[in-house]
């Protein structure tokens, strides 16, 4: 008789284990009840047997829990890398339409380079020697 009343509450215990907040909760509560009348039926009743059962389901549980955190966190970050490595290649393909664009458009806009001769210089206490600089010109 016991056992029959036991039944709905484990099969309530089940079902709410959805629940992201209480899942650890109930998932050692459940492990820790079935522990504990397996070691009850294995321990022919005895006091320590089922108190042992218990804490072994409860072990088991917390392993279980562990197990499925683990895949939680290798889901997430695999869908985090996926997703950066996502947004790259799509700013990757937007740089290239736009410079493809803008080369097949060069009709509409005349670009032009200027060189400019930089003579030695002293920056910032530092002396510069004489370099070429080019300026890139859109018109």
């Amino acid at each position: 008789m016991k056992m029959l009343c036991s039944i709905p509450l484990l099969l309530g215990a089940l079902l709410l284990s959805g629940c992201a907040g209480s899942q650890r909760i109930l998932t050692g509560t459940v492990a820790g009840g079935m522990g504990a009348l397996a070691g009850r039926s294995l321990g022919k009743g005895k006091p320590l047997a089922t108190a042992l059962g218990a804490g072994a389901g409860v072990l088991a549980g917390e392993a279980l829990q562990y197990a499925i955190d683990n895949r939680t966190h290798d889901a997430f970050s695999a869908g985090f890398d996926k997703g950066r490595s996502d947004t790259a290649k799509n700013q990757y393909w937007i740089m290239v339409n736009h410079q493809k664009f803008a080369s097949d458009n060069t009709g509409e806009r005349n670009s032009s380079f200027q060189e400019i001769d930089l003579p030695e210089r002293l920056e910032n206490g530092v002396w510069r020697t004489p370099a070429k600089l080019q300026l890139h010109f859109d018109e």
